[in-house]
């Protein structure tokens, strides 16, 4: 799906991008503070540390910012997978490391994450289904790292189990920031990676034995 072109008037694009990755975090901090239609872009323009009138030389509306703010999370995220996923090994050892890795960036990225989730319902309708049309995009990198450890043997699995650990992969990381309120008082980081890890091999040898016997527990 193509990218959603955001107009600007400069166009040294050295520059746009400057001003636009200053303007995406202040409209960051802002968006968690208090939300993306509560917001000014008054607001947005003093947090980047400029004048409003400098702000609209680089976007058109409020909406333009909240999808800037999406498109480079979602870039950064997938730019980070791509760096630490292992698609070719196959082994359960890099699935296991490639999960490691994915829960790291969730939380580094946690606030972005959790103001994205929050105003994603708030893109425009040309916005949206580029926006999580990427998010596809990532969930399919781990189907590919459990395809290769099904065709190495390391895994049994059908197609429609392999999407949804590769979905439930995903939201594992996502809750990390999502429940943060609840979840980072009971674990650090190493031991809520741990934990989920250990129960989805748990949850993936347990299906493996009742396809093994006719789907019979």
């Amino acid at each position: 799906m193509k990218k959603r072109e955001v107009q600007a008037s400069v166009k040294d694009e050295r520059l746009v991008k400057k001003r636009r990755d200053q303007m995406i975090k202040g409209a960051v901090t802002l968006f968690k503070q208090k939300g993306f239609h509560r917001t000014t872009t008054r607001e947005i323009a003093r947090a980047s540390g400029f004048s409003i009138g400098t702000l609209y030389e680089y976007i058109r509306t409020k909406e333009d910012v909240l999808y800037l703010v999406c498109d480079s999370i979602y870039d950064e995220v997938s730019d980070r997978l791509q760096e630490n996923l292992d698609t070719k090994k196959g082994t359960l050892e890099s699935l296991k490391v490639g999960i490691a890795n994915y829960f790291k960036v969730m939380d580094d990225l946690q606030d972005e994450v959790l103001v994205m989730y929050q105003e994603v319902k708030s893109l425009t309708k040309d916005a949206l289904p580029y926006v999580l049309e990427k998010e596809i995009e990532m969930v399919e990198m781990f189907e590919n790292v459990i395809e290769r450890c099904v065709e190495n043997g390391e895994l049994d699995l059908e197609e429609t189990q392999i999407k949804l650990i590769a979905h439930t992969i995903f939201v594992q990381g996502q809750m990390w920031g999502f429940r943060r309120w609840a979840l980072q008082k009971l674990y650090t980081l190493d031991e809520y990676t741990q934990l989920q890890t250990d129960l989805l091999f748990k949850g993936i040898k347990g299906s493996e034995m009742k396809l093994g016997t006719g789907g019979k527990i």
